[in-house]
């Protein structure tokens, strides 16, 4: 899916304010337009986190064409930030994927040693790794 944002210009004493129209509550600002709109993809990630964990609805986003209408929005530049809602998906997958014996065999030693399953520990693993 792909919002539109709408970015109040900021200057030397202000930052880029950001508003995602379509998600209710939803904002971020940057000291640059790059940084505003980095902070704009990470906040609208955590909106959409939120009412998955909620079990809400996902809205539609608009098209930046029927938003610039609005008023309020007047002067403001506005951008497009793609989400991939299947990363947000904590719905379980079933995969088949082929590893050495002798790696298998670490996995398991290391998932038995942390308390976890195989698939669990694999996905803390990673889950981690993607913080660094």
């Amino acid at each position: 899916m792909n919002y539109p944002i709408a970015i109040e210009p900021g200057d030397d004493g202000h930052a880029y304010g950001v508003v995602v129209p379509d998600l209710s509550g939803c904002f971020s600002a940057g000291d640059t337009l790059d940084e505003a709109m980095t902070n704009a993809h990470e906040a609208i990630e955590l909106w959409l986190e939120t009412v998955l964990d909620d079990n809400g609805t996902i809205p539609a986003p608009s098209s930046v064409a029927t938003l610039q209408t609005r008023p309020e929005f007047a002067g403001w530049v506005w951008a497009v930030v793609p989400v991939d809602l299947a990363r947000l998906s904590d719905r379980a997958e079933r995969i088949n994927i082929t590893l050495p014996a002798r790696v298998l065999r670490r996995i398991d030693a290391a998932a038995r040693a942390a308390g976890e399953s195989r698939s669990g520990y694999l996905a803390r693993c990673a889950v981690m790794g993607a913080q660094h």
